[in-house]
């Protein structure tokens, strides 16, 4: 079975130095939804490596079953229950990655209302056009999201198919057409979804830059700040 990777683009994360006041302004409450906003898909990324780990050993497990012939048929078996365990537990994260995302979405949310408060167009055009994008890359997202629990349904049916000791060589193949489909629509989503993120992180820099805030930046690929 031709495994494809599900990984996913990281929103980067900033530190800021924003000084004390009684009141917040505009730019400073949408910067705080922002931030929190990025907090709650800290539990995202950790649930990707842990399904990519999960990916791994099915990989695993399915490269032993293809060695097998139908005289060995009771390893098969066995191989197949393995297999559906990782696939179920697949499923779980799947379902608690989304969670996170859908928090993450919520609390995104809060900046519409306070986009039109923003005194100066540009920044209120910067800030809409960053929120347009953010929206799509969510939508992206949970395009993803459904599809990819969609193959892993179908992994699970292709497990209990192969446990079959009558299963048909025909009908194997159709499945296995039909989840290959799937996997090239996760590799094109997921595509977006990156591409969306970057460019995400650059309307919200660009945001950041226009605004008065000061903040500075920290992650792997650059390092500044915007006093």
């Amino acid at each position: 079975m031709l495994k494809k990777g599900y990984l996913a683009a990281i929103i980067i994360f900033s530190l800021f130095i924003i000084a004390a006041c009684s009141s917040k302004s505009s730019e400073e409450q949408i910067h705080d939804h922002l931030e929190e906003a990025i907090e709650l898909e800290e539990d995202y990324e950790t649930h990707q490596q842990e399904i990519q780990e999960l990916e791994q050993q099915e990989q695993d497990i399915y490269s032993q079953i293809v060695e097998l012939d139908m005289e060995q048929f009771e390893e098969i078996q066995q191989l197949s229950d393995e297999a559906i365990s990782v696939v179920e537990q697949k499923q779980e994260k799947l379902v608690e990655e989304r969670e996170s995302i859908e928090s993450s979405q919520e609390e995104f949310g809060e900046i519409e209302s306070i986009i039109s408060d923003l005194e100066d167009d540009n920044v209120q055009q910067e800030a809409e056009n960053m929120y347009d994008i953010m929206g799509e890359r969510y939508t992206t997202y949970f395009d993803l999201n459904d599809t990819y629990q969609a193959s892993v349904d179908q992994e699970k049916e292709l497990y209990e198919m192969l446990q079959l000791e009558e299963i048909e060589q025909d009908e194997v193949t159709n499945h296995l057409e039909a989840l290959n489909e799937n996997y090239e629509s996760i590799i094109a989503l997921n595509e977006s979804f990156n591409q969306l993120t970057a460019d995400y992180n650059e309307a919200k820099r660009t945001f950041y830059e226009d605004s008065d805030l000061n903040v500075s930046y920290n992650d792997e690929s650059d390092s500044e700040a915007a006093e």
